[in-house]
C-alpha cells in the first residue's frame, strides 16, 4: 500500500489534579488524567515552520516597514534578509526530501514543471548577480587606487561604470518580477496524491517571496548606483522620466543603500584635504566589506536555489 502524507494521529493534553498543601494527605490520593481529543493533523510540522518563515520574511521586506528617512536601508539589513531567504529555501529543500511530500505531489507534474522553470530562472539570475558583484568589486578596487592618487578622470570612469552596473541590476529585477504569478491547479488529477494542493501553495509562496526579496535587492542596488545626488532625481522629475523614478523608488525607497549613497556622492578629489581624503578612503574600505557581505549572502542563496531545484527534480523523476 502506498504511504500517505502523514499518518493520522491524535494529540492530547494531560493534566494532573493539584496536590493539597498537606503532603501527608496527598500520598493516597489518586491522580486523574483529563484527555482532550483534537482533530487529526495531516500537515507535516515542516510545512508550518516553512509558512512561519515565509510570513516572517514577508514582514521583513514589507514596504510599510521600510522608512529610509527615519531608518536608512543598510547593507547589513539586506544581508539579514538574504540569510532569511536562504533559511526559507533550505526549509523547502528539507520538505521536498520527505517521502510524504513526493507522494502528495504525485500527479501534479504540470505544476512541478512550472516550479522547475522558475527555480531555473532564479538560478540563472543569481549566477549573473554574482558575476555583476565581482565586476563591482573590481571597479571598486580601481576606484580606491584612484582616490589615493587623486585621479578624478579614473573616478569619472568609475561612476560611468556604476551607471552601467545599475542598468544591469535593473534588468535582473525585471527578470524576476513576474515569477510565481500563475494559478495552481483547481482540480488535481485522479491519480494525484493527497495534500498536494497545500504543498503546492507553500511552494508558490516560496517562489513569490523569493521574487519579492530579489526585486528589492536588485532595485536597491540599481537605485543606489545610478543616482549620485538627490538633484539627479529632481532632474528626472523635471524631464518627466517617471518610469525611471518608479524603478528607483520601488520597495527600497529614495535613499537606496546607505553605504553606497555615501560614496556615490563624492565630489572632486583634488578639492579634498588630507583628512577628508583619509575619511573617503575609510568609507571605501567599509563599502568593500558591505559588497563582500552581499556577495556572500547572494552566493548562499544561489546554492540553496540549486539544491532546491535538484530536490524538486528528484520529486518529478522518482
Amino acid at each position: 500500500m502506498t504511504p500517505k502524507m502523514v499518518a493520522n494521529f491524535r494529540r492530547s493534553l494531560s493534566f494532573t489534579n493539584q496536590p493539597s498543601s498537606s503532603s501527608s494527605s496527598t500520598k493516597h490520593k489518586k491522580i486523574y488524567h483529563v484527555r482532550s481529543t483534537s482533530l487529526p493533523c495531516r500537515s507535516h510540522p515542516l510545512i508550518s515552520q516553512l509558512k512561519d518563515a515565509i510570513n516572517e520574511l514577508k514582514c521583513y521586506w514589507a514596504p510599510s516597514s521600510i522608512k529610509p528617512q527615519k531608518n536608512p536601508t543598510t547593507s547589513s539589513w539586506i544581508c539579514d534578509g538574504l540569510t532569511q531567504l536562504k533559511i526559507v529555501q533550505e526549509s523547502l529543500d528539507d520538505l521536498l526530501h520527505l517521502p510524504q511530500t513526493r507522494e502528495s505531489l504525485r500527479g501534479h507534474n504540470d505544476l512541478i514543471d512550472k516550479f522547475l522553470d522558475d527555480f531555473l530562472r532564479f538560478v540563472d539570475v543569481y549566477g549573473i548577480f554574482q558575476t555583476l558583484l565581482l565586476t563591482l568589486k573590481e571597479q571598486h578596487f580601481a576606484a580606491q587606487v584612484a582616490i589615493r592618487r587623486r585621479d578624478d578622470s579614473k573616478m569619472d570612469l568609475y561612476f560611468k561604470n556604476l551607471k552601467k552596473l545599475a542598468k544591469d541590476f535593473g534588468q535582473l529585477a525585471s527578470a524576476v518580477q513576474c515569477m510565481g504569478k500563475y494559478p495552481l491547479l483547481q482540480s488535481p488529477p485522479a491519480d494525484a496524491g493527497e495534500d498536494g494542493d497545500e504543498i503546492g501553495e507553500v511552494m508558490k509562496d516560496v517562489i513569490q517571496v523569493t521574487a519579492s526579496v530579489s526585486l528589492a535587492l536588485f532595485n536597491g542596488l540599481s537605485a543606489s548606483l545610478v543616482f549620485r545626488k538627490r538633484s539627479c532625481l529632481l532632474r528626472l522629475v523635471s524631464f518627466g522620466n517617471y518610469k525611471e523614478i518608479k524603478k528607483a523608488l520601488v520597495v527600497i525607497g529614495e535613499a537606496g543603500i546607505q553605504e553606497f549613497q555615501e560614496i556615490i556622492s563624492l565630489d572632486s578629489l583634488r578639492k579634498k584635504g588630507e583628512e577628508e581624503l583619509k575619511l573617503t578612503s575609510k568609507r571605501m574600505h567599509e563599502l568593500e566589506d558591505c559588497i563582500v557581505g552581499i556577495e556572500i549572502g547572494g552566493e548562499r542563496v544561489f546554492r540553496s536555489l540549486i539544491n532546491t531545484r535538484v530536490s524538486l527534480l528528484n520529486v518529478l523523476t522518482h
